[in-house]
C-alpha cells in the first residue's frame, strides 16, 4: 500500500505587541490533512496589574517616613485627633503620599498630605464627613492613639495604613502591613491595650463570596 506523507510547514510567530504566539503544523496521509493551532494569549491588563503591584511594593519599601512619623508630622501642622493614615497615590498619579485624616476640636475634618520621603506637609484640605459622632463615641475613653496603634503594628511589617473601625460591637484600630516579599496582612489593635491580633474578617468575607458564587 502506497503512503504519501507530506510535512508541509511548522511556523512559530511571536507578536510581542499583541502578546500572541502561534504555531501551525500540517501533515498529510493519502491526501488528507490535519491542522493544529495553539494560541497563547497574555492579557496586557494582567501584565500591567502585576507591574503596578511590583511598583507599589517598591514604593512602600523605599519610603523613609513611617506611618507614626507621618501622623506626628500631620498633627504638628493640624492639631486634633488622627482617625486614619494611608500611603496612597496622589490624585491617581504615580506620586505616593501619606494621607492623614485629622478631626479637630471643632469637629472639622482635615485631610493632610505628607511627603513620604522627608515628612514635610504638602498641604491640607477640609473634608466633609458624616460619621463624626460615631468616631467621637468610639474613641471616648480609649487610651491608644492612631500613632500608637501604628507603632504596635509596625512589629508585623511595614505599616501602609491605619484606620479606626468605629462600626460594630468590637471597635478597634485596623492596620495593614506589607513585608519585603510583598505579602499583605490585616491587623486589629485594641483601643485600650494596644494588643495586636490578626484580622481574619476579610478572609471570611472572601470565603462567603465564594460560597455565594457557587450557589
Amino acid at each position: 500500500m502506497k503512503r504519501n506523507i507530506v510535512i508541509a510547514a511548522v511556523t512559530a510567530a511571536a507578536l510581542i505587541g499583541g502578546g500572541t504566539a502561534t504555531a501551525l503544523a500540517t501533515t498529510g496521509d493519502g491526501g488528507g490533512s490535519a491542522r493544529q493551532a495553539a494560541n497563547t494569549r497574555v492579557s496586557d491588563d494582567d501584565v500591567r496589574d502585576d507591574q503596578d503591584d511590583r511598583d507599589d511594593d517598591t514604593k512602600a519599601a523605599s519610603d523613609d517616613v513611617t506611618a507614626p512619623e507621618a501622623i506626628a508630622s500631620a498633627l504638628k501642622h493640624t492639631p486634633g485627633t488622627v482617625v486614619s493614615a494611608e500611603l496612597d497615590d496622589e490624585d491617581d498619579s504615580d506620586k505616593v503620599i501619606w494621607k492623614v485624616d485629622v478631626l479637630s476640636g471643632d469637629n472639622t475634618w482635615q485631610s493632610v498630605r505628607v511627603d513620604p520621603s522627608n515628612g514635610k506637609v504638602l498641604g491640607a484640605q477640609t473634608d466633609d464627613e458624616d460619621d463624626t459622632a460615631q468616631v467621637r463615641a468610639a474613641l471616648k475613653g480609649s487610651s491608644v492613639t492612631a500613632e500608637e496603634a501604628a507603632k504596635a503594628a509596625a512589629g508585623k511589617g511595614t505599616v501602609t495604613s491605619v484606620d479606626l473601625d468605629e462600626d460594630g460591637k468590637n471597635k478597634s484600630w485596623e492596620a495593614e502591613t506589607r513585608k519585603s516579599g510583598g505579602a499583605e496582612q490585616d491587623w486589629k489593635i485594641d483601643l485600650n491595650t494596644g494588643k495586636v491580633t490578626a484580622d481574619h474578617s476579610d478572609a471570611q468575607d472572601d470565603d462567603a463570596d465564594d460560597v455565594d458564587d457557587q450557589d
